[in-house]
């Protein structure tokens, strides 16, 4: 484990339209300490050549993919993951994009022994890369009780620090990033947020997360069978819960 190094994770599925910024990002970023690990979850589009051709141009880039597809990020992340040699996991989206500050920003909050997870704010952009102020606010602080009430951490602006947790892995369920989250500060940690934006979260249509039926499920899942919470406790989470979805959906 190289004790500076942030390993950055990008899952990849047919995402020939959005990967090359998403890679850009990695490559502006003021903190020059990382190694990026793009996993191909079997694409059938161009995705693949345009990856490979950034490694060529930069040992800090690794290509991997899957032996067939698995039809979710988790086993893509996992792979990554297992080869990962940071301290610091990072993880970026195939069609979300990093401003060039995001990881100077993040690291020193990990000086604090308490916190295990560093994330951001974010703002919202259209499918065709267009800003328009919308940004989403999280709060400062969030321990396990708190986020089980909402996931108030867009997996794109998530580090954490495997020294302090060891390296973890997601499991192959519906809202995967918000039940590792959970698992995380489960260990007595906590996620600290820089208050700054630092990533664009791009919107498209037919996404995972623009399924809002399918994510309340999820949510609902993790609530009673992961987290085990008995029926009332879990209610008043979910309706907080939604309460933040719909906020964050009109914004």
């Amino acid at each position: 484990m190289q004790n500076n190094l942030v390993s950055i994770i990008i899952p990849c599925y047919n995402a020939e339209r959005f990967i090359s910024f998403a890679i850009e990002s990695v490559l502006g970023q003021t903190y020059p300490y990382w190694e990026l690990i793009i996993t191909d979850d079997c694409s059938s589009d161009n995705s693949a050549n345009i990856i490979n051709n950034y490694a060529k141009q930069d040992s800090r880039i690794k290509y991997l993919k899957t032996d067939k597809p698995s039809g979710s990020p988790t086993l893509p992340r996992n792979i990554a993951t297992d080869i990962a040699l940071g301290r610091y996991i990072a993880f970026l989206d195939a069609d979300d994009i990093w401003l060039p500050s995001k990881l100077e920003r993040q690291l020193p909050l990990f000086a604090q022994k308490d916190v295990a997870i560093v994330f951001s704010n974010h703002e919202k952009i259209n499918e065709q890369g267009k800003r328009n102020n919308r940004i989403i606010k999280a709060p400062k602080t969030i321990d396990h009780k708190k986020l089980q009430k909402s996931n108030y951490m867009r997996c794109s602006s998530v580090v954490y620090d495997s020294e302090k947790v060891g390296k973890m892995y997601f499991k192959k369920i519906g809202h995967e990033d918000y039940l590792l989250w959970l698992d995380i500060l489960k260990k007595g940690f906590v996620a600290k947020n820089t208050q700054t934006i630092e990533i664009l979260y791009r919107v498209c249509k037919g996404s995972v997360s623009h399924n809002k039926i399918r994510a309340a499920s999820w949510q609902w899942n993790i609530l009673r069978n992961e987290e085990k919470l008995s029926f009332f406790p879990a209610c008043y989470c979910f309706l907080t819960y939604m309460f933040n979805a719909i906020a964050k959906a009109i914004k």
